[in-house]
């Protein structure tokens, strides 16, 4: 079995990823209105199937930081922003005490309660861009903390229909944990209802998960 870290030096120099997982010739960069920020956390590149970077370069309105911390989002960004038009992907969930999951969007707007905002989907829509934070748990919990600015924004949290695609190859610490990818995907397509632009990106999640489960059983 292939061990999910490999050498630096045997990586593609565009798309990162172990040759024998290069993605180059699948990804044709999708056009995105909503601003994506990701900031992944430095121990997080090394990792094979790691989607943070990938999504960058398939994302035509992203960008792309590694780092522990950051004064602002204006110095995340390299440019003036209003923290009140963005969210965040937040790590928490939604609260038992409110209304039913089932009766609940996949994407929900929540207060520092935990709670739905009743107007959720309208400010969802008002967003002129997301943060999203990558790494494993305890690195994107690292990040949340040593980032109190992102405290500002908007929470997003989400319920996805499905279990994520990484769970073909890994074990997920929740059943509702997604790659950055997939997260990122869901976000931006409910935001702009672009069903295409999250099926775009999922088929270069799928491409790399297939090309990865072909080189363990080699």
């Amino acid at each position: 079995m292939t061990n999910l870290r490999e050498s630096l030096d045997n990586r593609c120099s565009n798309c990162l990823k172990p040759q024998r997982l290069c993605l180059c010739v699948r990804i044709v960069p999708v056009s995105n209105k909503t601003r994506v920020l990701i900031l992944q956390h430095p121990q997080e590149n090394r990792e094979a199937l790691s989607t943070a970077w990938l999504t960058h370069l398939a994302l035509s309105n992203s960008i792309f930081r590694v780092g522990l911390s950051w004064p602002n989002l204006a110095s995340a960004l390299g440019n003036q922003a209003e923290s009140r038009c963005w969210g965040v992907l937040f790590l928490g969930t939604i609260r038992s005490s409110s209304p039913a999951k089932t009766n609940q969007q996949p994407v929900n707007i929540i207060d520092r309660h935990g709670k739905v905002l009743p107007d959720s989907t309208k400010i969802l829509k008002t967003l002129q861009g997301i943060v999203a934070l990558d790494g494993n748990w305890r690195q994107a919990k690292a990040l949340w903390w040593r980032n109190p600015w992102l405290l500002k924004l908007k929470r997003i949290v989400l319920l996805p229909p499905r279990r994520s695609l990484y769970s073909q190859v890994r074990r997920e610490p929740r059943r509702e944990s997604l790659s950055t990818l997939e997260a990122i995907a869901m976000t931006i397509s409910a935001i702009e209802d672009n069903q295409k632009l999250e099926e775009d990106l999922l088929q270069l999640l799928r491409y790399l998960i297939s090309r990865y489960r072909a080189g363990r059983t080699t």
